[in-house]
């Protein structure tokens, strides 16, 4: 494990975040990124913030990382990935981003009544919550790194 960095480059970021965003252009200027990143996020534009989100891939997607499919295990039981697909949907649908959780190598069958609840919530409210799944993800793969 690694301690947490006083600085990271926007190289290093992005690869723990999904991807190279404005969110991660401004973690990249502050010292202590992480300490610093929910201040940051207020500043971002919502436009900015929902890319940040799409970059990361969706629980169950067929596209992942290698570092997404390590963290998400390799649970493959049909009706579990067909019902995460039927909710990541219905939750794209209705908030406009993609549903981001803090996985935390536990199974995709776990993950089911988080989405559920999660899609029952007000759209600011899960702004907000998954932007902070986000940075708890990208966090925890520094430290696991």
């Amino acid at each position: 494990m690694h301690d947490l960095p006083r600085k990271l480059t926007a190289e290093e970021l992005a690869e723990l975040f999904e991807g190279r965003t404005r969110l991660v252009e401004l973690l990249a200027e502050r010292e202590d990124p992480f300490a610093h990143a929910e201040e940051v996020i207020r500043r971002l534009t919502e436009a900015e913030k929902i890319d940040a989100l799409n970059a990361h891939p969706a629980i169950g997607g067929k596209k992942l990382s290698a570092r997404s499919a390590a963290e998400q295990g390799t649970e493959d039981d049909p009706a579990v990935l067909a019902e995460l697909a039927r909710l990541n949907a219905a939750y794209e649908r209705k908030f406009g981003f993609r549903f981001v959780v803090f996985v935390n190598r536990r199974p995709k069958s776990e993950i089911l009544p988080i989405l559920r609840e999660r899609v029952e919530r007000g759209r600011d409210q899960e702004l907000d919550t998954a932007l902070g799944e986000l940075v708890a993800i990208a966090e925890d793969r520094w430290l696991r790194r």
